[in-house]
């Protein structure tokens, strides 16, 4: 005996938006949830309960326990934002305490709050030990910020400021400075090293864009012309290094080293407007920069001019760099490592990330100084050092992470 097979007639969308259009009898008005509450007999004498489905109640009942959720991570991310900054200050003190002359932290806070005089201890720490220190914060804050941008700009990872050439195009700079004595015109020789290390550093950023502008290219072929500046750059200060005397090779060779032995109240005044004038701008953009992270056509969908962004964001990203670069040498893995630590702990939010990833940086690089002042007794290496050793063993971690997850 066959089984009897049911034919379901398919009815339009309006039927179940009204069950009075589709069913004789039902009230018209009347939708499914305002039913009440029945007990049909199922097979086998089974119940089955209807119950009415938020009945006349709050239609936005239903999204409070993601908005509380929101709430608790925005909360968090704060909280985890202004440690890092209490952690910077913390480790500014301690950058302040280490060194030879053995001064304690009541030293410092005496010498800070009076006036600078003349005894040992306020020279000691108003004109050595406190640019020192805030070159450490600016220059980390400047390296993780541009580094943090650049990574979501260019949507790669392993990006950081030195990736376009930046370090490399200001080594050339001065290295025709100390070897050549090739420089701008009219400045006076103080300063001339660090100029031409930053027209350079600028320039090549402004060489890529044109290039890339012309090719039409996106963020692979940015990444592939910076490669090539790369190298370009490497053969012409390999060339200048060849022809240049044993003073000045040694010269070059520890500028390049990267170093917290050349600041000054002067050069900490420049590189504090530098970050002063691009960090409310990169703020700004946070939210353009969390669309980006979406991917291209999401970001257009949204109304972002994607090459003008990515245009001015690179210019933000260059100043910063630069004057980094030009005031202490390469310092590398600041920009490429901060930015990550400080995604761990904050997520992609960029509102909250470039803070997080400039105060991150900022504790890198006086926690760099610490060490450098430290590891060997009487001998004050060179900050670009510690940073390579430190940035190393993290550098391979991310690389295992991102071929894991590929």
């Amino acid at each position: 005996m066959g089984r009897s097979r049911t034919v379901r007639r398919s009815r339009p969308a309006g039927d179940f938006a009204d069950p009075g259009a589709a069913f004789p009898g039902f009230p018209h008005g009347r939708h499914v949830h305002d039913l009440p509450s029945v007990e049909p007999c199922g097979r086998r004498g089974r119940k089955v309960s209807v119950a009415p489905r938020h009945a006349g109640g709050d239609p936005l009942a239903s999204t409070a326990p993601v908005l509380q959720a929101y709430d608790r991570l925005v909360r968090r991310r704060v909280a985890i934002t202004i440690s890092i900054a209490f952690l910077a200050v913390g480790m500014l003190f301690a950058d302040m305490t280490t060194g030879p002359a053995g001064l304690s932290i009541v030293d410092v806070w005496k010498a800070l709050t009076h006036a600078p005089g003349q005894d040992s201890t306020s020279v000691i720490v108003w004109q050595v030990r406190l640019p020192t220190a805030l070159m450490a914060l600016l220059v980390g804050t400047a390296l993780s910020l541009a580094g943090a941008e650049m990574q979501t700009i260019l949507d790669n990872p392993l990006a950081s400021p030195f990736t376009l050439g930046v370090s490399a195009a200001a080594s050339l700079g001065a290295a025709l400075v100390i070897v050549l004595g090739i420089g701008l015109p009219f400045l006076p020789p103080g300063v001339l090293l660090t100029a031409n290390a930053f027209v350079f550093a600028f320039g090549s950023v402004l060489l890529l864009q044109f290039m890339t502008g012309r090719s039409g290219g996106g963020p692979a072929m940015l990444v592939l012309f910076g490669i090539a500046l790369v190298f370009t750059f490497q053969a012409l200060l390999a060339l200048v290094q060849f022809v240049a005397s044993a003073d000045a090779l040694q010269q070059l060779v520890f500028w390049g080293m990267g170093s917290l032995a050349r600041a000054n109240w002067s050069t900490v005044s420049l590189l504090a407007a530098a970050v002063a004038s691009v960090l409310p701008f990169s703020l700004a953009a946070s939210w353009r920069l969390t669309a980006l992270r979406l991917g291209e056509e999401r970001a257009r969908s949204y109304g972002i001019d994607v090459g003008r962004f990515r245009f001015v964001a690179l210019l933000r990203i260059s100043l910063l760099a630069a004057t980094a670069v030009a005031f202490t040498g390469t310092i590398g893995f600041v920009g490429l490592v901060g930015p990550h630590i400080a995604r761990l702990l904050i997520g992609e939010d960029h509102r909250f990330l470039l803070p997080a990833s400039a105060l991150t940086g900022a504790v890198m690089m006086s926690a760099a100084s610490v060490a450098s002042k430290s590891l060997v007794p009487g001998l004050l290496l060179p900050v670009g050092i510690v940073t390579s050793l430190v940035g190393l063993p993290v550098f391979f971690a991310l690389l295992t992470r991102q071929s894991r997850r590929s």
